[in-house]
Formats: C-alpha cells, structure tokens, sequence
C-alpha cells in the first residue's frame, strides 16, 4: 500500500508569508533595516488575513529577523547568528537563479552597448 505524496510547501498560511520574507532576507532583495511593507499590503500580497500576517510578523521578530517600532512598521534585523553559517539547498538554488538573471541582464546590456544584434 503506497501512501499519498504530502505537500512539499507550508500547509499553515503563516508559515508561507515567513519563509518567503526569510527568503527575501537571506537572497538580500530585503535589506538590513529595510521597512517592510505595511501588514494590510502583506496580507493583500499573500492573499491571507492582517492576523495571518501579524502571526507571520511575530514570529519572525521573535526568530530574531525583524524587528518593529511601535507606530512605524516593521524592519530588517538581518539573518539571525544562529542561521548566518547555515544553508539550505532551497537558498542556495535561490542565490543561483538570482545570479543567473542578473549575468543574463549584463549580457543583455553590454550586447547593447556594444550593438551586436543577437
């Protein structure tokens, strides 16, 4: 009896909105004290309720990846000390497809500059 395959991704809608702000931290399209957007923009982002989002919040404040001022929003703390040696295969693969596009943009770019018509 074979048993039926589980989902590879989160199941709980809270998890989904933390893994990809971690993900947006550790491939630096998020930057160390970069506002966050606001939680009504996340929640619209993400399809899920402002309660999901400030669930999501408080656990990456929590983890040591954000940090908030009362009134202000919410801010990037960096990759915790914990996690900073740490690299998953999903990281890695997102560092190297981040890679790949900007050489194929440089590539585009300096074919233009150079005029080459290919």
């Amino acid at each position: 009896m074979t048993r039926p395959t589980q989902p590879t991704g989160p199941t709980q809608p809270y998890m989904r909105v933390v893994l990809a702000i971690q993900e947006r931290i550790t491939s630096t399209r998020l930057a160390v004290d970069e506002k966050l957007p606001s939680t009504r923009e996340l929640s619209e982002e993400f399809g899920v309720a402002t309660g999901t989002v400030q669930r999501a919040l408080g656990e990456l404040k929590a983890k040591g990846w954000i940090y908030s001022h009362q009134g202000l929003g919410s801010y990037v703390r960096g990759v915790p000390e914990d996690r900073a040696g740490e690299t998953t295969a999903a990281d890695t693969l997102s560092r190297l497809s981040a890679l790949e596009h900007r050489v194929l943009a440089l590539e585009d770019e300096l074919r233009e500059l150079r005029g080459d018509s290919a």
